[in-house]
């Protein structure tokens, strides 16, 4: 009844020469709404975040699992994982919108929605400034344009604030360490990457094809890098981070540049990235401090 509801709507919009909200999401598609979406389920940590960063948050009915910011979010129904999910539940939520991930939940998915009517944006955030765009257009989606655009521009701005500040300063090359069995990094078309360039880093492993390829203990130790970073998958240092304690002949370990930041504000595409940035160009500063 409340789809069937809907496309009247949508029909009597059209029929006035009106047009609901329209934007276009990561991949090129044209998603528009008849009107404001009042019910909206996120299949991914990030957008569920990116979705409050838009002013969204209680339009949320739906979430998946580790959807643990703002606090708020903990308490949304989960219908799954950002890879699993139950599309049984979710079209019996009958959300006026879906935002996927695109690279967790996949194509099929968004078909099975769209052939059962259901409105999808597709997320899938590479640069930094994907980040303010996928907040804006939560916004419009949701009709709450003007806190999105607020929270959007503030993240534009503490980018720009640290670019400025680190663009001129002496090159490090850094190794960020995902995980460490298997020994595994990221490439230069990673948003990480991307951070690491922002505070005056050169990721040693830009190169490589895959996104976030698997290396050699003995690659890292042939290319020396002057820091190495990981996150790990909770809060705490990972304790493997030490391990390269044993290799006293590189830079990293001699200027004690073994670093650490926080996953949830390093890996997450969304508007905390700031503050991972922010932590990671002042712990790059202090190793430049260092050098002779």
């Amino acid at each position: 009844m409340q789809r069937l509801l809907g496309l009247i709507i949508a029909l009597i919009f059209s029929s006035v020469g009106l047009a609901g909200p329209q934007v276009t999401d990561s991949i090129g598609r044209e998603v528009t709404l008849a009107k404001p979406a009042e019910t909206i389920i996120g299949l991914a940590p990030h957008i569920v975040e990116n979705l409050f960063s838009a002013g969204a948050g209680d339009k949320l009915i739906g979430v998946v699992n580790y959807s643990d910011h703002p606090v708020q979010a903990r308490s949304i129904p989960q219908v799954g994982s950002a890879y699993a999910w139950s599309l049984e539940t979710v079209v019996a939520m009958d959300p006026d919108l879906v935002v996927l991930w695109g690279s967790g939940n996949g194509t099929a998915a968004r078909s099975q929605l769209e052939r059962l009517g259901i409105k999808v944006y597709v997320s899938e955030p590479r640069e930094l400034e994907d980040i303010a765009d996928s907040i804006r257009d939560f916004g419009v989606l949701a009709g709450t344009e003007a806190e999105a655009e607020l929270n959007a521009t503030a993240f534009e701005n503490t980018i720009e604030e640290l670019s400025v500040l680190h663009q001129n300063q002496l090159p490090l090359t850094v190794f960020y360490q995902i995980w460490n069995k298997p020994l595994q990094t990221i490439n230069g078309q990673h948003m990480i990457s991307h951070v690491i360039d922002l505070c005056g880093g050169s990721n040693v492993f830009a190169a490589e094809t895959q996104l976030a390829p698997r290396i050699s203990l003995e690659s890292v130790l042939d290319i020396n890098p002057d820091a190495i970073v990981a996150s790990g998958m909770g809060v705490a240092r990972p304790e493997w981070l030490d391990d390269w304690k044993r290799y006293d002949s590189l830079h990293a370990v001699k200027r004690d540049a073994l670093l650490h930041i926080h996953p949830d504000i390093i890996q997450r595409p969304t508007a905390r990235i700031a503050l991972g940035a922010a932590d990671l160009c002042a712990q790059l500063a202090e190793v430049r401090s260092q050098l002779p």
